[in-house]
């Protein structure tokens, strides 16, 4: 996985979040979308070997901790 795209009413708010949080650099500023960049090239997440559920994705980041991604067509459809 190359890109997240994470959707929000207000698009650079959410984005100056992240970057905060992540210490990340904007590597492209628009009204309707940011694109933030890692400075390392990635997290070097890898996939759990154990999934839960069909419309939930279970990564592990570089220390071990799982985080959950959901796949959003599933979630419209429920």
């Amino acid at each position: 996985m190359t890109t997240i795209n994470v959707s929000a009413p207000d698009p650079p708010a959410l984005a100056r979040f992240y970057q905060h949080l992540l210490g990340w650099e904007v590597a492209a500023d628009e009204p309707d979308w940011v694109l933030l960049k890692a400075p390392d090239g990635g997290v070097g997440a890898t996939l759990a070997g154990y999934q839960p559920q069909e419309c939930v994705r279970v990564y592990l980041d570089p220390a071990g901790h799982p985080f959950c991604l959901w796949v959003e067509e599933y979630l419209r459809e429920t």
